[in-house]
């Protein structure tokens, strides 16, 4: 098992050579996104301070970007040992931070940068909010978010925030909203309420952590958990190319599965 995600929602794996060797391959194709005019144009955001990077590096369902090796089993095999095979996995998400981040995404309201800016934007990955008044509905049903850095990154360079044990209060809150109803319909139950109220309590009740690792290790993070980035804080170091990481979110097949332990 992976250890610590399942009593404290996140885990660091690594050290390991094959690691090392993926976020090496990855790098130059990471550098090329960055660097693409049309993905430029989708993705920085936050005034230049953040790549979103959604689907920006072209990796296969192993992991596998061209030319290079498939995600190792340093990262496949302990969490197979949690979910059984994994799912196939989509195109990479690339993020990017540089220093001054975070501030405000196109479009984004006052309340909502304020929000970015105390709270590091936290959230549960796949509720989204739709629509004029921003009610929240599952869309993704996400196994686990893995995060292979790219690029070392000194403390403070807008790290990965995860508010331990937040995955289940999370679980808990959420399977008394959907009690009843059949996984297939989850997506048409309003949760907005049901999720604030929880984020409430995670705040309330659980440590912030900042989770920081660097190439050649791998951030593993529960899908229920709460988890955001933080502010760049001053002083904090990284190379131009900015703190790097790819993400993979592959989805259940199975929706009932997104409410099992672990």
């Amino acid at each position: 098992m992976v250890d610590g995600l399942a009593a404290r929602g996140w885990a660091r794996l690594g050290p390991d050579p094959a690691l090392a060797g993926w976020a090496a391959a990855a790098l130059p194709a990471a550098r090329a996104a960055v660097a693409d005019p049309a993905l430029r144009a989708a993705w920085l955001d936050c005034e230049g301070t953040w790549f979103v990077g959604v689907d920006a590096l072209p990796t296969d369902a192993e992991g596998r970007l061209p030319g290079g090796p498939p995600l190792p089993r340093a990262a496949r095999a302990p969490l197979e040992a949690v979910l059984g095979p994994l799912p196939p996995l989509h195109r990479a998400q690339l993020s990017v931070v540089w220093p001054g981040y975070p501030r405000p995404r196109r479009g984004e309201s006052s309340a909502a940068f304020g929000y970015r800016a105390r709270r590091d934007a936290a959230h549960v990955d796949g509720l989204l909010p739709e629509g004029p008044e921003r009610r929240r509905h599952l869309r993704e049903l996400h196994a686990f978010i893995l995060g292979l850095p790219l690029t070392e990154a000194g403390r403070g360079a807008s790290p990965l925030v995860v508010w331990q044990g937040s995955h289940e209060i999370m679980r808990a809150a959420l399977a008394a909203a959907l009690r009843g109803r059949a996984p297939e319909r989850w997506g048409e139950a309003d949760l907005t309420d049901t999720y604030q109220a929880a984020r409430r309590r995670v705040f309330e009740t659980c440590r912030r952590v900042e989770v920081t690792a660097r190439p050649g290790e791998a951030i593993v993070v529960h899908r229920l958990a709460l988890h955001g980035v933080a502010p760049w804080a001053e002083g904090a170091e990284a190379p131009p190319e900015g703190r790097m990481i790819a993400y993979f979110r592959p989805q259940f097949a199975d929706p009932a599965r997104w409410l099992e332990a672990p």
